[in-house]
């Protein structure tokens, strides 16, 4: 009987070490692939970001542009 017992303890500590090793690499792994999306996403934000960076500038322009093109077309309606 202490033989069966030593051999499940044995068997035991066996599983449990394996178990602990494959979670390990597996956090690893995970933790990898977390990083890795985070990046893509990170970066696909910042080149969102600068579109509308970007649309907001052009928006900003074509006001300016229109209010020019108005100013113009009222000193032409006038005759100035």
């Amino acid at each position: 009987m202490g033989e069966n017992l030593m051999i499940a303890l044995v068997t035991g500590g066996v599983t449990l070490a394996v178990c602990i090793i494959n979670n390990f690499l597996q956090q690893s792994r995970t933790r990898a692939l977390l990083e890795y999306k985070l990046s893509e996403l990170i970066q696909r934000v910042n080149k969102h970001n600068d579109l509308v960076e970007r649309t907001y500038r052009l928006e900003e322009k074509t006001n300016e542009l229109t209010r020019r093109l108005d100013r113009l077309e009222g000193k032409e309606d006038c005759g100035c």
